[in-house]
């Protein structure tokens, strides 16, 4: 059985850093991607990252280029997302998913399709 465990939320001040990990177990090779969105309180889901456990291939939006990092440590199969410079507008629930590619990830993001593969949520709050 496929498990993706997140973890690492929590409050912060304006310009501090958090570091997410999204621990995954039950994939049975490494032809995947895991990829971090995130959802704010009355708005829709946005993709955040997402990185191949493949080839390494990568997507990170605008919005957190610069300040969002994301890794994969394949010894832990375990992703994480390095959140640096974080602003009061990053506070939301963020989630973990997995699908085929960094491309399949995004496209659930921009159809509104469910993820075969999730997380539970983890909250980050930005306090200004």
């Amino acid at each position: 059985e496929v498990q993706l465990q997140a973890s690492g939320g929590g409050l912060v001040q304006a310009g501090g850093s958090l570091r997410l990990s999204c621990a995954a177990s039950g994939f049975t090779s490494d032809d995947y991607a895991i990829g971090w969105f995130r959802q704010a309180p009355g708005k829709e889901r946005e993709g955040v990252s997402c990185i191949s456990r493949k080839d390494g291939s990568l997507y990170s939006a605008h919005s957190v280029e610069g300040r969002f990092t994301i890794s994969n440590d394949n010894a832990k199969n375990t992703v994480y997302l390095q959140m640096n410079s974080l602003k009061p507008e990053d506070t939301a629930v963020y989630y973990c998913a997995a699908e085929k590619d960094c491309v399949g990830w995004l496209r659930v993001i921009v159809t509104g399709d469910s993820y075969d593969y999730l997380g539970q949520g983890t909250l980050v709050t930005v306090s200004s």
